[in-house]
């Protein structure tokens, strides 16, 4: 059964394409109306239909985690703000005019719930190469890629295997204002599908964010502040008006070694869900040299809807 958006009315997808029947737009259209209001809305991946069948015995409580679950680990890392990695939470730093770095990343997470006596398990990676120019002085351009793999078990029954190249983001960051050690950036961006979305890697729409970042530098020690607003572009029925907020801390223990942590929430992605995903993470950021970091960092979910572990690894070069 679908819903429509509008007026709230039940109906099965049939009955909406039959509404189709007579426009010339109709072939390759992607698009059904609610029988009631005409309203049109989109059809639902194919991987959203074989859960709904799967689970069609389950109760709709059981059927909201499992969804929420399975979109969890179907969108692994898509985070569109990433600071130093490990870091969540970007900094105002750039690249400097004419200069580039490239950074390999990688995330494993994990994630079970026990419902109604079913054990769920969500496991995935993703690797994202991630290219910065810098325009100028106080700009960059930044362009990702990630690729990932997503699972889910049901009492060790795989429900969901799947990998391959999930949505990119083209982004730029601008600082703005620095003065004593403060300085404050934006970073607008926007995320391409071209992950697959009836396999659950990527959102299927066109989407955008924009970030305010502020960082403040104290001896050895910088603060990093972010809030920022994501249009959730997409076709699995999620909430499309997204807010994250997040803080971040480093420090430098000895000469080119940080210790760094950092907790951030952000508003679900699931319209049912009365909780937002919130995390707490730690790690560290060496420098081989003044143009090679190596990081590790472990995050864990501090409320239900988030991940509950994942272990982040990456490097960075700059040329």
């Amino acid at each position: 059964m679908m819903r429509c958006g509008f007026c709230g009315y039940e109906f099965r997808e049939e009955d909406g394409i039959q509404g189709c029947i007579n426009c010339p737009m109709s072939s390759g259209c992607k698009m059904v109306k609610c029988p009631r209001c005409n309203y049109e809305i989109p059809m639902e991946p194919r991987w959203i239909k074989k859960l709904k069948t799967y689970f069609k015995g389950v109760s709709k409580r059981m059927h909201h985690v499992i969804r929420g679950l399975f979109v969890g680990i179907c969108l692994l890392g898509h985070t569109v703000v990433w600071g130093a990695h490990p870091l969540i939470t970007d900094d105002t730093g750039t690249q400097g005019k004419g200069r580039f770095q490239i950074e390999v990343n990688g995330q494993y997470d994990s994630d079970r719930e026990t419902v109604k006596g079913a054990s769920l398990e969500s496991t995935g990676s993703q690797i994202a190469t991630t290219l910065s120019y810098g325009m100028s002085e106080n700009a960059d351009l930044v362009l990702s890629l990630p690729y990932q793999w997503g699972k889910v078990k049901e009492d060790g029954v795989a429900l969901y295997d799947e990998k391959g190249i999930s949505d990119t983001t083209f982004e730029v960051k601008w600082r703005f204002y620095e003065k004593d050690g403060l300085s404050l950036a934006l970073k607008p961006g926007v995320s391409i599908p071209t992950g697959n979305d009836e396999k659950g890697l990527g959102a299927g729409k066109t989407g955008f964010h924009a970030f305010l970042i502020g960082s403040k530098e104290v001896a050895s020690w910088a603060f990093h502040g972010n809030v920022g607003y994501i249009m959730n572009e997409n076709k699995a029925d999620e909430e499309k008006n997204l807010w994250q907020a997040s803080l971040a801390a480093t420090y430098e223990a000895v000469k080119g070694l940080k210790v760094v942590g950092n907790i951030g929430i952000e508003r679900n992605r699931d319209k049912t869900a009365d909780k937002d995903p919130a995390f707490l993470l730690g790690g560290v950021i060496y420098s081989l040299s003044h143009s090679f970091d190596i990081d590790f960092g472990v995050k864990y979910g501090l409320t239900a809807p988030e991940t509950d572990w994942s272990v982040m690894a990456g490097a960075a070069f700059r040329f």
